[in-house]
């Protein structure tokens, strides 16, 4: 992976990165606020040896109270002292339990010896950080003095009293908060790729291209509208979305150019992949286009497209399909020019014997004889083998997945139920594209009226010239002349746009 992988894993995944973060940080603040405070005293002993008559035997002396420093510092973290100092404090606590809460520190090259004492009340940690000094000094006198009553080869000397603190050495919330932070981030970002790296889910126009095993004919964005109805207004000058259905309208076109789809199923590998979305607003970009569309309610299990269209849905498909009626008699007219639909008519028992009979194949043949294009929204391929057998009547199917949502394994294996019947796969479709995803690989142009330009009164045209100000006709076009051209009425003027998606 490279650099450009990791940081879109980031974008991409900055939610688990920004949870993992926030859920450290509160933890590292509740094991702060848990945690029972303690505080620190510390006393300092000053080492000594007897003195030398010469700079020799001064240094040697030096030498061997620095060497009894780290002996003493046993002394001061073992149980003797401990049990001392408990006896002359009456401590109710064992001589064990106090050393461990003593530690002792020496300075390098030095023979000061250090003896902090942990507590968590800061009163007895002082009292017992001058205890050990004191018992020290004691134990130093009664180890270092000859048996014949000479004089001590060392001794220890508090130069120092502990004092009480009056800050908590522990939990430091600051610094907790700060780690906290910072290890959230990190386990966030492998959380984070992890993720991704698990995650099988179709978000590049490489991967569903591979996962199809064909090209990518359209991509619908992200729209909020879609929440509120499944119907794009065409008629909206900056729809990203009805620019997307146009493209996907355009591309079929040049899918086989001597021979191209009239008869196409709409469908996906699983449900809520936005199929039936797609199949409507295809038929509706067609019948934009002044083709004359049917669009067929082909879902027999879960039927939406007469919901969407407000149109009746108890008489269609089923109904032919079971002699029932003809297609004449339950085509039902749309509100939108040069569409019509046949709804999905009752739910029958037996689908898939109804779809896949020779009467459906009828029904299909008859509606490409009086449309252009027969638009037919199939059910999913993987729950059910309805759209397999209806793309064997028609020119092919065009497979919808949804960025982030379908799975490389689910729409591999939607196609293959296409090809292992000889079905024809038209190509795929991206849905749920985020707009503001960065590294996409498609754009969406639209051109719009520039309404800057106001309407201006023609100036007189010199003979021999043209006049480059021109006021919009209220009628047709008609020529303007002049002496030595004659020039048609421009169209629109328009300005370009680009929108990333």
């Amino acid at each position: 992976m490279e650099i450009q992988d990791y940081l879109q894993i980031l974008r991409t995944r900055w939610m688990i990165i920004v949870v993992t973060v926030a859920v450290a940080i509160l933890g590292a603040l509740a094991a702060s606020l848990l945690t029972t405070p303690t505080y620190q005293s510390c006393s300092r002993v000053f080492v000594s040896t007897s003195g030398g008559s010469t700079v020799s035997e001064s240094y040697q002396g030096n030498l061997f109270a620095q060497q009894r420093v780290s002996s003493y510092s046993e002394l001061v973290t073992g149980e003797t002292l401990a049990a001392r100092t408990i006896d002359e404090l009456g401590l109710n606590i064992t001589p064990a339990e106090l050393a461990a809460k003593v530690t002792a520190t020496s300075t390098p090259d030095t023979v000061l010896l250090d003896t902090c004492v942990v507590d968590t009340n800061p009163g007895t940690a002082r009292d017992v950080a001058n205890s050990l000094g004191n018992q020290l000094t004691i134990l130093v006198r009664e180890l270092e003095t000859p048996e014949d009553g000479g004089a001590p080869a060392s001794g220890v000397r508090l130069v120092e009293q502990a004092k009480e603190s009056a800050e908590p050495v522990s939990p430091k919330t600051t610094r907790n908060l700060a780690l906290g932070a910072a290890v959230g981030l990190l386990l966030g970002i492998a959380l984070a790729v992890l993720r991704d790296r698990l995650d099988n889910t179709i978000k590049t126009r490489k991967k569903l291209e591979a996962a199809s095993n064909t090209a990518l004919v359209g991509t619908i964005p992200y729209d909020k509208a879609f929440k509120e109805s499944a119907i794009v207004s065409f008629g909206a000058t900056h729809s990203v979305s009805a620019e997307g259905f146009r493209e996907l309208r355009t591309n079929l076109q040049f899918l086989e150019v001597d021979h191209p789809p009239r008869v196409i199923v709409v469908t996906s590998a699983v449900p809520a992949e936005g199929k039936t979305t797609v199949a409507v607003n295809l038929a509706l970009a067609l019948a934009e286009a002044g083709h004359r569309v049917v669009l067929v309610e082909g879902d027999l299990r879960r039927p939406r497209v007469s919901k969407y269209l407000g149109l009746i849905g108890s008489v269609g498909l089923s109904t032919v399909l079971a002699g029932q009626a003809d297609i004449t008699d339950v085509l039902q007219p749309s509100s939108y020019e040069g569409l019509d639909v046949l709804a999905s008519g009752p739910l029958p028992p037996n689908p898939s014997e109804l779809l896949g009979s020779e009467a459906s194949r009828r029904v299909i043949e008859e509606l490409r004889s009086r449309f252009d294009y027969v638009i037919i929204d199939g059910a999913p391929l993987l729950p059910v083998t309805d759209s397999a057998l209806l793309t064997t009547h028609s020119d092919g199917a065009l497979i919808v997945a949804r960025f982030g949502h379908t799975s490389e394994n689910e729409v591999s294996r939607a196609v293959g139920n296409l090809e292992t019947i000889g079905a024809h796969v038209l190509g795929a479709v991206f849905t749920m594209m985020p707009l503001s995803r960065k590294g996409g690989e498609g754009y969406s142009y639209y051109y719009e009226t520039d309404k800057t330009i106001a309407r201006q009164t023609p100036s007189p045209v010199t003979p021999g010239t043209v006049s480059t100000q021109w006021s919009p006709p209220e009628g047709p076009s008609v020529p303007v002349s002049t002496q030595k051209a004659d020039v048609s009425a421009p169209a629109t003027v328009t300005s370009g746009r680009r929108h990333r998606e």
